[in-house]
């Protein structure tokens, strides 16, 4: 005799798997029919509130019922486990492959034995940056790939500024005499250069604002870092909020 049981878990999961299917189609649907241009790239259930986790192109998070009738976005948080769940799915989806960068296209700065290292994208005419730099004469023994990163939106001239950095004999020197005292090279930006090929880049990765600063294990942090901050996410430990 054939056993009802013997069919009930494939069946079972065969339901829930469809059911699933249909829940995906109709949030991909409707997300990308209520936000234009939008385009979903994954939808995973969450174990909170019955909420779906809705990645789109940038990438970006939205938090979503099994319809996309409702929709969130902000910041899920874990008060019990005192953790932004957002922030930490975020460095997951924007983390860089660090050895993949192409290092040769940034001026390289070595800092007492360069053992740790960290790139980061930069705009030639962006106050925080050279804040950042400014912070960084504070931090020793590391390494820092620095991508010029022009912003032309905002700073007409960075684009300019940067490929007349670059075309320095000395970048290093150049980079540093424009970032800590305002003064530029006097060459006009004519030689090979890489900014171009790093506005590509920055763009491909989703740098949208700079500094942004990658660490060898491939997490993020955007915006002006502190030294202390720096010493801090630079050892592995969680930046102490205030």
């Amino acid at each position: 005799m054939l056993s009802l049981q013997r069919f009930a878990l494939p069946l079972l999961f065969g339901l829930a798997v469809t059911s699933a299917q249909a829940d995906d189609a109709a949030i991909k649907k409707n997300i990308e029919t209520k936000f234009p241009g939008a385009k979903v790239q994954s939808i995973t259930k969450t174990p909170y509130a019955g909420m779906y986790e809705v990645v789109v192109d940038g990438p970006q998070l939205i938090y979503s019922d099994d319809k996309a009738k409702y929709v969130f976005m902000g910041a899920v948080l874990d008060l019990d486990a005192q953790k932004n769940l957002t922030e930490e799915r975020m460095q997951k989806l924007t983390a860089v492959k660090f050895d993949t960068l192409p290092l040769g296209d940034a001026i390289k700065v070595v800092k007492g034995n360069g053992s740790r290292k960290i790139a980061v994208f930069s705009d030639a005419d962006c106050p925080y940056c050279k804040k950042f730099e400014q912070e960084l004469v504070n931090v020793t023994d590391i390494t820092v790939y620095n991508f010029l990163y022009p912003l032309e939106q905002l700073h007409p001239d960075a684009g300019k500024k940067s490929k007349q950095i670059w075309c320095a004999p000395d970048k290093v020197k150049a980079w540093d005499d424009w970032m800590m005292k305002g003064t530029l090279p006097k060459n006009d930006g004519s030689c090979d250069n890489p900014v171009a090929k790093t506005v590509q880049l920055g763009q491909k990765l989703g740098v949208q604002g700079t500094p942004t600063i990658i660490f060898a294990d491939g997490h993020r942090v955007p915006g002006m870092v502190p030294a202390a901050k720096l010493e801090q996410l630079l050892a592995g430990k969680p930046a102490a909020k205030k």
